[in-house]
């Protein structure tokens, strides 16, 4: 197949028609249709079925488009580089974070790094932690700002911060007359938990593993803004990390700290065999210089 035949094919699968297709590459439905058959008589079989007047994908279509699904992801990684090679004169930085940090410190550091570098276009995504590897490894990101390992041979890692887990209350909790709370103090409370691909729900794993007792889960998320919102409607305690608090959006919850608890340092990665360039030396150089009371330099 060649690149004209993948990109019909593609649009046919995307679209789910030929006249999906031509619209999409904005050319009449005949020539769509002429090129899937010759496509298919190249390859000697058939990628769709033709059912009571629809396209339905063969099992040969499926294989085909999950690798061609692979070259597409790499054709936008090329357009993406050349495009930011276009932007050079005012600078493009790429950052990959874990998606707790995304709502408070990153902005805090992109704030700050806006006023050293006005004419740079910041790009940031939140991902978990396989996706945060892959984005560096890829080229996807300059820069990964994470809470977890970020455990590549060509990867370089350092603590930044440290970022121990807290305890979130809502307005008027029984627990908001004390200090600091031990994990045995949250037995039989409703808590905000979190799915289990994310460090959070690792992390709250252990320490309540650790104090042999069982959570009891009354909503599950993947946030923790979103778990601090719950918290605040008062449906139970969020477990968060400090760095949450940041933002300071939520002035009328509780925080109080755990014990014991985990420490979730704030990691900086990037790559082991290229240099950094000025402008992502300038934001890891504006990072480090952040100062905040919940900005702890990790031991």
């Amino acid at each position: 197949m060649n690149l004209r035949q993948i990109e019909v094919f593609r649009a046919v699968m995307v679209a789910g028609s030929v006249s999906g297709a031509a619209q999409l590459l904005h050319v009449s439905q005949p020539a769509v249709s002429r090129l899937l058959a010759y496509t298919e008589q190249k390859l000697g079989f058939a990628l769709f079925q033709r059912l009571r007047g629809r396209l339905h994908p063969t099992p040969q279509a499926h294989r085909l488009f999950g690798e061609i699904e692979l070259l597409y992801q790499g054709v936008q990684r090329i357009n993406g580089l050349a495009s930011d090679m276009a932007n050079l004169g005012r600078g493009v930085l790429r950052i990959a974070c874990s998606p707790s940090l995304a709502s408070a410190l990153m902005p805090m550091a992109i704030a700050a790094f806006a006023q050293r570098q006005p004419d740079v276009r910041v790009c940031i995504e939140g991902m978990l932690a396989d996706a945060l590897t892959d984005a560096l490894l890829t080229q996807k990101a300059d820069v990964a700002v994470a809470i977890v390992p970020l455990q590549h041979a060509r990867l370089q890692s350092h603590a930044l911060f440290r970022n121990r887990i807290v305890a979130v209350l809502p307005p008027g909790h029984r627990l908001c007359t004390r200090e600091r709370l031990r994990i045995a103090d949250l037995r039989d409370e409703a808590i905000v938990g979190y799915s289990a691909e994310t460090p959070l729900a690792h992390a709250i794993a252990r320490l309540y593993d650790g104090a042999r007792m069982a959570p009891r889960w009354v909503a599950e998320v993947k946030q923790t803004h979103v778990a601090c919102a719950m918290a605040r409607r008062g449906l139970g305690i969020a477990l968060v990390d400090e760095q949450a608090q940041l933002g300071g959006d939520w002035p009328d919850l509780q925080v109080r700290a755990l014990h014991p608890t985990i420490d979730l340092q704030v990691r900086l990665g990037y790559s082991r065999y290229e240099p950094l360039s000025a402008i992502v030396q300038e934001f890891v150089d504006t990072l480090r210089g952040l100062r905040h009371p919940l900005l702890v330099p990790a031991g």
